[in-house]
């Protein structure tokens, strides 16, 4: 090649050639098991279909217009916004507070952060059949609580009042070992010379949590709040083995409610329908997580 001419174009491409060769493995694996079923499920949405989940009839937009005109999706929506709540706040709260506990250096502080990490080690289905017996109206714990207290017993998974709050009480125990994990982590991370200036400029523990603490920690508080959404919308076996949706479909929140239309009713574009709308919910909710939260996060 003379002096002065470009290389071809299979020279200039070199770099990019490795870099998808070296993505190859990722992008077969999120091909397979992310990217052809989401254009799938977007592309039954549009369609009636069998009961072997094959499009059958094309009728656009009229699942996604009998969903938002259903009683029962909106009731699946009303309760999915209601464990959300319930179980995102508090759970990252506790989780907050026990490892400000566990951070502190005690004697024998090793043994209460094994405790309070340990419902991390316990399946969702083993920690659901635990407390489907915590929730037994005649031999539970919670009812013989009330009746030492002389308290009227509670049909706590049978009453639809009270179901959708004791399934939220599962599932934050059962959240509360990952996210103590994770924040334990953020605050052993952060530098101790700060505490040490701030102690011996007269600041009192709660200015240390405040003005140290909390700002160094938001990166993983932020972490956090983040997966803890995802999870709060995409939870599904608590459900199946506590309520099943019930009573009344009052726990019958939407990834519940994709299951039941989609392998008890065999209703796959409707059932398609539901998972596109979780999934616009849940990226709306990022977005705006990453919009409203990351302005607060302080990074070293």
């Amino acid at each position: 090649m003379k002096s002065g001419d470009k290389p071809g174009i299979w020279k200039r491409s070199f770099n990019g050639r490795t870099a998808i060769l070296y993505l190859l493995p990722s992008i077969i694996l999120f091909s397979v098991f992310v990217f052809y079923p989401m254009f799938r499920t977007i592309y039954l949405s549009f369609f009636l279909t069998d009961q072997a989940g094959d499009a059958a009839i094309f009728v656009g937009l009229e699942n996604y217009a009998y969903l938002l005109e259903s009683s029962a999706f909106r009731n699946s929506m009303r309760a999915t916004g209601l464990f959300v709540l319930y179980t995102v706040p508090i759970s990252i709260i506790l989780a907050l507070f026990f490892a400000l506990l566990a951070n502190e250096k005690l004697r024998g502080i090793g043994f209460f952060r094994t405790i309070y990490s340990s419902t991390m080690g316990i399946s969702v289905a083993a920690s659901s059949v635990i407390w489907l017996f915590m929730f037994n109206p005649s031999i539970g714990m919670f009812n013989r609580l009330l009746s030492v207290l002389d308290l009227p017993q509670i049909q706590w998974l049978l009453d639809p009042q009270w179901a959708l709050l004791s399934v939220s009480i599962s599932t934050i125990w059962m959240n509360i070992g990952f996210s103590f994990l994770i924040l334990l982590g953020g605050l052993q991370n952060i530098d101790e010379h700060l505490y040490e200036s701030s102690r011996i400029d007269g600041a009192g523990y709660s200015y240390r949590l405040r003005r140290i603490t909390l700002p160094l920690l938001s990166p993983t508080l932020f972490f956090i709040i983040t997966i803890s959404l995802i999870n709060a919308f995409q939870s599904f076996g608590q459900i199946d083995i506590l309520t099943q949706g019930g009573p009344s479909a009052s726990t019958n929140l939407i990834v519940y409610s994709i299951y039941r239309e989609a392998f008890i009713n065999y209703q796959f574009g409707t059932a398609s329908a539901q998972a596109v709308i979780l999934f616009i919910i849940i990226l709306v909710v990022t977005i705006l997580q990453f919009k409203l939260g990351e302005r607060r996060v302080h990074y070293q």
